[in-house]
């Protein structure tokens, strides 16, 4: 089985982001599914998937905010359901979207790299609403009964908070958590408050 982390923005921003971290973290970033809105379909996206080293591989998706399930979505359902594939979590990535669309997180890392049990905004900034998160391509997260979901601000942004010349530390942070939870790194954060 493949171990696929998705993360739920693909400009390129995040683009940026992930192809240094995934260097860092021991992964591979499926460049071939950056786009806003998300272009591969995801026939190709499985076979790129399979063909990777056996790491942990990110792979982006983005409606560009599209209302109800749009392409990025539809993949993200496809690969989760595929026989190959374990998807051990998702980056929630919150945007300010007219769709209105949210799902749950387990935890949220905020611009100053802290866990929180609330939702953060685009800005990377605590929201009002425990363990939920506002983007445009996080509706279908909740029906894929993943291990593991994490929210964060804009990939790469946040007030540069989460600059790449910075070391990302906020995608660093989600991506480091979903990994320990999946048993990918020694590192514990059960001793962290929340």
């Amino acid at each position: 089985m493949r171990k696929v982390i998705f993360i739920t923005d693909g400009d390129l921003a995040a683009k940026k982001v992930l192809e240094r971290l995934a260097g860092e973290l021991n992964c591979r970033v499926i460049g071939a599914s950056y786009g806003n809105p998300t272009t591969i379909n995801a026939e190709e996206l499985v076979r790129f998937i399979l063909v990777a080293p056996d790491v942990p591989i990110l792979v982006m998706f983005d409606d560009c905010g599209m209302r109800d399930y749009g392409p990025g979505e539809n993949a993200m359902r496809y690969l989760a359901n595929h026989p190959e594939i374990e998807v051990i979590g998702a980056v929630a990535v919150a945007s300010q979207t007219h769709a209105k669309e949210w799902t749950h997180v387990d935890v949220s890392i905020d611009r100053f790299g802290q866990r929180t049990a609330y939702g953060v905004d685009k800005e990377g900034l605590p929201d009002l609403e425990i363990g939920r998160i506002n983007g445009d391509t996080v509706s279908v997260l909740d029906q894929l009964n993943l291990p593991c979901v994490v929210g964060v601000g804009d990939i790469g942004k946040m007030a540069r908070f989460d600059d790449v010349k910075r070391g990302a530390p906020v995608t660093r942070k989600a991506l480091e958590y979903i990994l320990e939870r999946s048993g990918y790194l020694e590192r514990s954060f059960e001793n962290e408050d929340i």
